[in-house]
C-alpha cells in the first residue's frame, strides 16, 4: 500500500483500519519479533501488548507520541525501537520493561530523560541521537551495564563527570553537538574503544595515548589546531590523521584512513547489537 493511503487510514481509529495498517498481524510471531515500522501508526494497537513472549518490537518511523500502559505486559522484551516518531517525552511505561537491553529513541523531540530510566538495569545500548538534549541526562550515568551510547546530533556542550562510573562503556558517539573542548571525563575512561566527536567546535585535543582500550577516534570537522595523540595501532579519522608520535613513514604503525576503513554509520550497528 502507498504511504499516502496509510497516512489517511491512520487517522481512522476503527479496528478494520488498524488491521489494514498492520497487514493482519494477529498472532504471536514464531520468531518473537514484531516490526511495524513505517506504518504511519498514531497509536500502538493493543493486541500487540498481548504477545507476552515478544523479545523485539520495532515501532520506528511512525507518528507515535505516546504508548499505552498495557505495554508493561511485555516483560520479556529485550529490544524496543521508538526512533523516528514524535515523542516529546519518553513514555513512562518504557521504564517498566526491566529486561530491555537495547533502546532506540533517536530522531524524536526529547529534551530530557526520566529518572525512572535507571530502573532499566540490563540496558546495554542507548540511542538518543537527533533529539533536543542540551545536556546529557544524569540518569544515563546510572546505567551501569551500558556499552554503547549514541548521543550525536543534539546540543550537548559537555558531559557529566559521573559518566566515568560507566565501567562497561566501550563506544560513545557525540558527533554533531556543540562541544567546544574535548570532554575531560573521557580522559578518565581507559576502557573506551571508540570515541566519535566529529562535527563539533573543538579547537585543541589532549593526548589520548594513555587510553589502553582505544581503537578508533573520529574527530573530523572540528576547527582543531592539532590531531589527538594516540597509542600505536589506534585509528584516527580527521585532519592530520597521518601524524603520530611515531610517523607512519618510519614505523608503519598507522595507515591513512580510506572511506572503506570507516566504521558503519551508527544506524548500521543494529545487526551487531541485536
Amino acid at each position: 500500500m502507498g504511504n499516502s493511503l496509510k497516512a489517511i487510514v491512520a487517522f481512522v481509529p476503527s479496528k478494520g483500519c488498524q488491521k489494514y495498517l498492520l497487514e493482519d498481524l494477529e498472532e504471536m510471531p514464531v520468531d518473537k519479533m514484531v516490526d511495524v515500522s513505517g506504518r504511519q501508526l498514531r497509536r500502538l494497537p493493543l493486541h500487540i501488548c498481548s504477545f507476552r513472549e515478544l523479545v523485539k518490537l520495532y515501532l520506528s518511523d511512525n507518528n507515535l507520541n505516546h504508548l499505552p500502559p498495557e505495554l508493561e505486559q511485555l516483560q520479556n522484551l529485550q529490544l524496543l525501537a521508538l526512533d523516528f516518531n514524535n515523542f516529546k517525552a519518553l513514555p513512562p511505561v518504557v521504564c517498566t520493561l526491566r529486561q530491555l537491553c537495547i533502546l532506540y529513541v533517536g530522531n524524536n523531540r526529547l529534551c530530557s530523560l526520566p529518572l525512572e530510566l535507571r530502573l532499566l538495569r540490563n540496558l546495554r545500548a542507548l540511542w538518543i541521537e537527533s533529539n533536543c538534549l542540551q545536556q546529557l541526562p544524569e540518569v544515563v550515568c546510572k546505567l551501569s551495564l551500558l556499552k554503547t551510547l549514541h548521543a550525536g546530533s543534539n546540543a550537548l556542550r559537555g558531559l557529566p563527570a559521573r559518566l566515568r562510573g560507566l565501567r562497561e562503556l566501550r563506544t560513545i558517539w557525540l558527533s554533531g553537538n556543540l562541544l567546544s573542548e574535548f570532554p575531560p571525563v573521557l580522559l578518565h575512561m581507559p576502557l573506551l574503544e571508540v570515541i566519535d566527536v566529529d562535527r563539533n567546535a573543538i579547537r585543541r585535543f589532549p593526548s589520548l595515548a594513555h587510553l589502553p582500550g582505544l581503537k578508533l577516534v573520529i574527530y573530523d570537522h572540528n576547527p582543531c589546531r592539532n590531531a589527538p595523540k594516540v597509542a600505536r595501532g589506534v585509528r584516527r579519522v580527521g585532519r592530520w590523521s597521518e601524524e603520530s608520535p611515531e610517523p607512519r613513514k618510519r614505523s608503519g604503525a598507522l595507515a591513512d584512513i580510506t572511506p572503506e576503513d570507516l566504521p558503519l554509520p551508527p544506524a548500521g550497528d543494529r545487526a551487531e547489537l541485536e
